[in-house]
């Protein structure tokens, strides 16, 4: 019966632990943040949405016990160190070099057989993401081979 609510029970510790940590922060002075939120109001908000989604999560394992699942195969390996991969390129290479192509190795390994999709979307995600954040946003990325041509 309590086997179901394990992950719920360790997502709700850790939302309680962020409110906790974000409360801890102190608040900014009026003429810095304005009629705007405090820095601690978007992480508490957010993990408050993530008690009520955990809440409705427990409720429906309580209703509907989850099945036995069977372990995936190498798909799931194969993810788990393209994860790792984007790591090593994020650090030593750029941001957006690692997302290019750790997007177009998970699309083939989650058997995407065109890969001409596969290439485009591997561009397309960065480059969305670049100028969305740099141009709209307004919002520098860390230095990268990419990111030092671009800047300058």
């Amino acid at each position: 019966m309590m086997r179901p609510l394990i992950v719920p029970g360790i997502i709700a510790a850790f939302s309680v632990v962020v409110i906790y940590l974000a409360f801890q922060l102190k608040l900014s002075p009026p003429m810095i943040v304005g009629h705007s939120m405090q820095p601690r109001s978007f992480p508490i908000f957010l993990m408050v949405i993530n008690l009520v989604l955990v809440g409705i999560l427990a409720w429906d394992c309580m209703k509907n016990p989850p099945k036995a699942i069977k372990l995936e195969g190498m798909t799931t390996w194969i993810s788990i160190s393209l994860f790792a991969a984007f790591y090593v390129l994020t650090t030593y290479a750029d941001f957006f070099i690692a997302i290019a192509v750790v997007m177009f190795l998970l699309c083939n390994s989650w058997g995407e057989k065109r890969l001409h999709i596969a290439a485009l979307v591997s561009v397309t995600v960065p480059l969305t993401l670049f100028l969305l954040f740099d141009e709209v946003l307004k919002i520098r990325f860390p230095r990268g081979l990419i990111t030092n041509w671009y800047y300058g």
